[in-house]
């Protein structure tokens, strides 16, 4: 056995250095909580507003409201967007006027005869409908769940689906559609089987397909899939929503002054934290050593927190400028227009590592007059040896150009995309055209095809 000595240099982050960074990825509302809980623990540290009349000048205060009207202006557009994912969040918020389809189905319940066991499990039923108006869970959940009968939810799902809009309560696409056909086409037995059993060839438009599954005419097959695209697939969505709107407050904006570009930072958002008078007097005339050294360990955490934010928001402006540089076509011309970008650009301009660039940016946002942004939309990999600095976001803008351009007649293949799209300069494989294809929601080609 040999003992040798070696001497390398390793760094340790302190937790005040790890506070640091988890300052730097904070996003805003994160940030903003952090504060409230810094503030609870350490007396030290007092919250200034940042308003104050008697300094701001008539021009500032303009901009400023300004900005919050834009801010809240995209907030309410952001916030249009369907947003399937938690139904039941935050249910029985005051919509104001606007009806709830759960408000709608309650009035109709009102001027039934039910029992009371149907009518407690219609009304469950109500509450479980997502935004489209159907019950993405299986009854046989729902009874787990709920506790009531099986037989009384399969009773109260008839009685619901009985109900206005016509296709509330369907459990999936077919019986949406099959309800709302036996209503209001209740003779029509073709669209009625066309729409349980080939709901896929009719997305594709394959008629042929259709007759002879069905076995019925060409000309028959067309008018009654015609007939079915006329029919709701989401009977609740013309309701207003149960959810609480989730702001998101930009991080940063983007305007045109006169001639170029400029990012500002949200301050007006965070408080400004400042150390108390009244504690750094006790330091400083108490003879204490006890209390002396709590508060001189408070100090030195109220610096840090205060010196961590200001860093944070440093670094959040400076890759900002970066990122405007860079992608300044896309704040010009919108959607279509992003350069291809890594982190290590950015993190060699501003000069610092590729990790602080990345936390910088993380759950960040940026608003200009194209819309509400993640900071990490505008980093994207360089597509293909001979892309020619074309990114993701510029090789979709061109796909779909050239399906715009298409005639409808005669459709484009994907290898035939493929092929224009490298004549083009963008050198993508048919799979990856596929890919764009379906992630911007474009039909394949018998999908786009018109027929005479």
């Amino acid at each position: 056995m040999e003992l040798n000595l070696v001497q390398k240099q390793t760094q340790t982050l302190s937790p005040l250095m790890m506070q640091s960074m988890e300052i730097l990825q904070m996003g805003t509302q994160e940030l903003m909580e952090f504060v409230d809980k810094t503030l609870q623990e350490n007396p030290v540290l007092e919250r200034e507003d940042r308003f104050d009349s008697g300094e701001e000048d008539g021009e500032l205060l303009r901009r400023k409201l300004e900005w919050l009207e834009s801010n809240d202006r995209q907030n309410r557009t952001y916030y249009q967007q369907d947003d399937e994912d938690r139904p039941l969040e935050n249910y029985g918020v005051d919509q104001g006027e606007e009806e709830t389809l759960y408000a709608h189905i309650l009035f109709q319940i009102r001027g039934m005869e039910l029992d009371p066991a149907i009518r407690e499990s219609v009304i469950f039923l109500a509450e479980s409908l997502d935004r489209s108006g159907w019950l993405d869970e299986s009854l046989e959940v729902l009874a787990e769940d709920s506790g009531l009968p099986m037989a009384d939810l399969e009773e109260g799902l008839r009685h619901l689906q009985s109900l206005e809009p016509a296709g509330v309560g369907a459990r999936n696409l077919s019986e949406c559609l099959c309800i709302q056909l036996r209503r209001l086409y209740p003779r029509d037995l073709l669209a009625l089987r066309i729409a349980q059993e080939c709901l896929e060839p009719l997305a594709r438009n394959q008629y042929g397909l259709i007759a002879r599954r069905v076995g019925a005419d060409a000309q028959k097959v067309r008018t009654a899939c015609d007939r079915i695209r006329t029919l709701n697939p989401r009977p609740g969505a013309g309701f207003a929503g149960r959810e609480a709107p989730h702001y998101i407050t930009p991080d940063l904006r983007v305007v045109w002054e006169y001639d170029h570009f400029e990012v500002y930072p949200n301050d007006q958002c965070f408080p400004e934290l400042s150390l108390s008078g009244y504690y750094t007097r006790m330091l400083r005339e108490c003879g204490e050593q006890e209390v002396q050294n709590y508060l001189s360990d408070k100090v030195r955490q109220a610096k840090w927190v205060m010196r961590s934010i200001e860093q944070r928001r440093s670094t959040l402006l400076s890759c900002a400028k970066c990122i405007l540089k860079f992608q300044e076509e896309f704040f010009r011309q919108g959607p279509g227009h992003l350069l291809p970008l890594a982190l290590s650009d950015v993190a060699e301009v501003v000069g610092v590592h590729e990790s602080t660039v990345s936390r910088a940016v993380k759950d960040k946002y940026l608003q200009c007059d194209k819309g509400l942004y993640p900071l990490s939309y505008f980093f994207s990999r360089k597509l293909g040896e001979g892309g020619e600095g074309m990114s993701p976001d510029t090789a979709k803008a061109l796909l779909r150009r050239l399906i715009d351009e298409e005639d409808k007649h005669k459709p484009l293949s994907d290898q035939h995309l493929c092929e224009l799209m490298t004549e083009e300069g963008c050198q993508i494989s048919r799979r990856t055209v596929a890919k764009y294809r379906e992630e911007m929601n474009i039909p394949c080609t018998s999908g786009r095809k018109l027929f005479a």
